[in-house]
């Protein structure tokens, strides 16, 4: 059994959500300027944009979509239990894969990367806005914290299957 389980992790994730929306919406300095976010950057060797000194359009967008992420969640949370399962066994791979992508992308074709364009001049690509800091750690983390719930809801269906199995048993028997 988990110590915390798969729906406390997605409540978690759903108030970190709506704290990253406030915090884009009135100081996203306060995001770039963290340890971890400056930590991720040097050891993968990406730029940390300077967009993020001070609160802009971008910065509201983000915030705005960051917020609509964290109340859909939690309201994904409150439905029945069987449909909460339901969709969250197949939301949380969609989103594993949609954050390796990210997240692969991110650090793969950043400049110098494995995958980053070589040869005669370089050329700006509409995908380079994507290549810093701010996305790696923010997709990284979810990565890992999505795996988590992924690995929890797997064991928490395994555990109530196993229950059920016992309770037919036992019903057999009788």
């Amino acid at each position: 059994m988990a110590i915390i389980s798969a729906y406390t992790l997605i409540r978690t994730i759903s108030l970190f959500h709506l704290t990253l929306a406030v915090l884009f919406i009135k100081n996203p300095k306060l995001i770039a300027d963290q340890s971890l976010v400056y930590v991720m950057a040097e050891s993968m060797q990406l730029p940390t944009p300077r967009e993020f000194s001070k609160p802009s359009s971008v910065t509201a967008f983000i915030g705005v979509l960051f917020a609509f992420l964290g109340l859909s969640d939690l309201t994904a949370l409150s439905l029945p239990d069987e449909m909460c399962e339901r969709f969250w066994g197949t939301q949380t791979p969609v989103r594993l894969t949609f954050l390796f992508a990210v997240t692969g992308y991110t650090y793969m074709f950043k400049e110098g990367g494995m995958f980053a364009s070589k040869g005669r001049q370089y050329t700006f690509n509409s995908g380079d806005n994507m290549k810093n800091s701010i996305i790696f750690t923010w997709g990284f983390l979810e990565l890992g914290i999505w795996f988590w719930v992924f690995v929890n809801l797997r064991d928490e269906r395994r555990q109530r299957s196993a229950k059920l199995i016992e309770k037919r048993k036992a019903e057999l028997s009788i």
